[in-house]
């Protein structure tokens, strides 16, 4: 098992099943401030999934260990900024419990961090 592997496919899978829920059953429910935020929540959580695979996939590459590490740290930092952004905002809305998406901007932080170790990684590898 690789676990960035599972977790991409497992983030795309919410991002879609997600994204279909929203649009079908809390579309109609939700006010449209309340739905832009999920609509922003689901585009993160596509496109970072879509990164975690990339990263998934770059680590089954032969590597220097120092880079192997940065990458790894980045692709920690992308599965948790994810799931502290996106999954803030889907548990606010389902839950209509506001306070919870005063993590959202921790999740946003820890996604910017996951870019610079990414960047960071590619720096150190030129």
């Amino acid at each position: 098992m690789h676990p960035f592997l599972l977790a991409a496919g497992l983030l795309g899978l919410l991002s879609v099943a997600f994204g279909a829920f929203s649009e079908h059953a809390l579309q109609p429910r939700v006010d449209a401030e309340s739905f832009r935020y999920l609509m922003t929540a689901i585009r993160y959580n596509q496109i970072h999934a879509v990164v975690l695979l990339a990263l998934a996939l770059g680590l089954a590459a032969p590597l220097a260990v120092d880079t192997a590490r940065r990458l790894r740290l980045s692709a920690w930092l992308v599965l948790v900024g994810t799931l502290l952004f996106s999954g803030s905002i889907y548990l606010s809305v389902l839950l209509g419990i506001p306070a919870l998406t005063y993590l959202t901007p921790f999740g946003g932080t820890t996604l910017m961090l996951a870019w610079a170790t990414l960047s960071w990684a590619g720096w150190k590898a030129r």
